[in-house]
């Protein structure tokens, strides 16, 4: 058993049979009454995220949890084919479990599985990818990159706003937390 003192960014706890992934955390020593911890977490399974408040020093039961690097191969009709880049084992994640990331994942892409006693709990994507924009209205003379947006459509079929100037066939940099442009990518 450890305490909320020991509580970080990432962590998995196990409170009350349910797993909750911690997303932030805070300290809080007032001036008045003892410290506490503020965090913010997210339930593995329901992707419910709630606030909760531990006094300092409390015991919090940590999950045990094996986070490795897999490649993604393909989709199917039930979810997802990884395979663990250390030892080649193949394992189907279901379509739950991958979420949004299906959105920005593509064939061959190395991700960071966690996973708990064997099953998988949450993919985590690299801050931002690299995705080829497959559709587009055509830019027009005179857009430039401080006007508006139009939708654009990526080779993994997700649809994001970028600006104006952009044609179809131009590689950009996508944040994978919010689906953002963030840039062109010049090869």
């Amino acid at each position: 058993m450890a305490t909320t003192n020991d509580i970080k960014n990432g962590a998995v706890l196990n409170l009350d049979g349910q797993l909750w992934n911690i997303i932030e955390f805070q300290h809080v020593k007032p001036g008045k009454g003892g410290a506490f911890v503020r965090t913010k977490m997210k339930n593995v399974m329901s992707g419910k995220v709630v606030d909760k408040t531990f006094n300092a020093g409390t015991k919090v039961e940590f999950a045990n949890v094996d986070r490795r690097e897999y490649q993604y191969l393909y989709a199917e009709a039930d979810g997802f084919v990884f395979m663990d880049t250390s030892d080649y084992d193949q394992i189907n994640v279901p379509a739950t479990i991958v979420g949004d990331a299906k959105n920005f994942m593509l064939e061959n892409q190395n991700v960071q599985m966690a996973l708990h006693e064997g099953n998988p709990l949450y993919i985590e994507l690299p801050a931002s990818v690299v995705l080829e924009v497959t559709y587009t209205e055509p830019g027009l003379q005179g857009d430039r990159s401080t006007g508006g947006t139009k939708p654009a459509t990526v080779e993994t079929g997700y649809e994001i706003q970028v600006p104006l100037f952009l044609e179809t066939g131009t590689r950009v940099k996508v944040d994978t937390r919010d689906g953002s442009y963030l840039g062109r990518v010049n090869d």
